[in-house]
């Protein structure tokens, strides 16, 4: 089975190399690696194409977001799986992507996820916050529970059915495509019990001064797909309070 790991990427030199190297030490054999660069004004750019020999393919030119890197990303995949690795992320561990490969044989699975540990930025063996996403059930989806989304793996065939990003959000696309995959359309979704990734708290979404823009986006998406915006956004919040214990 090939997967297709999109890394999408701008300005994150101080990151970039080890989200990279995770992976490429990746044991499963079949893996397809892009790399989507918005114009990077640091070294980015640069680390980026010091790997170049292993890296499937680098696209490099100004987009408007990371949603739109990562559309094109996407495009650009020839996998049967696809997931996404966040330039400031790394994967948990060399064998995440030969178990989830195996738990898609197994399981026919349309959508497979995991877990995922929020870490200090500059620490990454310092956990913060530990995200144990457990089982699907579709009652979690309309309580307002999502999985980690870079611990999410969907079947490319799929993903050509949900459609694009959509890149009107700027930070919180990734709760409109996992409630369209997970809410609207009638997919084989399965919990893989292990950790798939580290993420740096400080990121995109993790940072404070974006929470209020995460509050907007995630309250219209929620109405959007017919719910009580700010009771599910609230909800959503309250699956949260666990992952600091």
């Amino acid at each position: 089975m090939k997967i297709s790991i999109i890394t999408a990427c701008y300005n994150r030199e101080a990151t970039i190399a080890q989200a990279i190297g995770s992976v490429l030490a990746q044991t499963h054999p079949d893996i397809e690696y892009i790399v989507v660069d918005g114009a990077s004004r640091d070294r980015s750019l640069q680390i980026i194409k010091h790997y170049k020999d292993r890296i499937s393919r680098i696209i490099s030119e100004p987009d408007h977001g990371m949603y739109e890197a990562i559309n094109k990303g996407i495009q650009a995949a020839t996998g049967e799986v696809i997931g996404l690795l966040h330039s400031d992320d790394i994967l948990f561990d060399t064998h995440v992507l030969s178990d989830l490969a195996a738990c898609f044989d197994r399981t026919k699975a349309d959508i497979v996820y995991g877990d995922g540990l929020f870490v200090d930025a500059h620490q990454t063996d310092r956990v913060v916050r530990n995200w144990v996403s457990g089982p699907f059930y579709p009652w979690k989806v309309r309580c307002g529970w999502l999985p980690l989304h870079p611990t999410v793996y969907i079947r490319r065939e799929v993903m050509e059915k949900v459609g694009a990003y959509d890149e009107h959000y700027k930070i919180a696309a990734d709760t409109d495509y996992l409630l369209r995959c997970l809410y609207e359309m009638h997919l084989r979704v399965v919990y893989l019990d292990r950790y798939v990734v580290r993420m740096r708290m400080g990121g995109l979404s993790t940072d404070k001064a974006r929470r209020r823009q995460m509050w907007r986006e995630d309250v219209e998406i929620y109405r959007r797909h017919g719910f009580p915006g700010v009771l599910l956004k609230l909800l959503k919040m309250a699956w949260k309070v666990p992952q600091l214990f």
